[in-house]
């Protein structure tokens, strides 16, 4: 496992974590995630010797704890500016918004994750088949 390349692409996550809580709206989220899901399974394709879905199951993870973490943390401000995230606590049996975020914020991990990993596979092996 290549934990200088999961941690380099987890900055991506960290940039994103940041920028959700502070300025970018909720409408940008749907729009830069992929591209930073890309953009990270594109460079564990290419850069990872081996196991492209462990580093992209990987990134997930962490991505998921730099995310969850900074949105609970700084839970006012994000909630400012994500009301839909606010009434996510009330769709799940009123609960609070930042335990909701707490609940669900893992299993987009793990959901993330394996996208990135499935697309960092496919990514390697064509990178690789041209190589020959």
């Amino acid at each position: 496992m290549n934990w200088r390349l999961i941690f380099a692409l987890s900055l991506l996550g960290l940039a994103m974590a940041i920028g959700t809580v502070f300025f970018i709206p909720a409408s940008l989220d749907f729009v830069l995630w992929p591209i930073v899901i890309l953009i990270s399974a594109y460079l564990i394709g290419k850069n990872a010797t081996k196991s492209f879905f462990g580093h992209g199951f990987v990134l997930g993870l962490v991505n998921c704890v730099w995310v969850t973490g900074m949105h609970v943390l700084f839970a006012p401000t994000y909630l400012l500016h994500h009301p839909q995230e606010a009434e996510m606590g009330l769709k799940m049996g009123n609960i609070d918004p930042q335990e909701a975020m707490l609940l669900v914020g893992p299993v987009i991990g793990i959901i993330s994750g394996v996208v990135i990993g499935l697309l960092a596979m496919v990514v390697g092996v064509i990178i690789r088949s041209t190589k020959k």
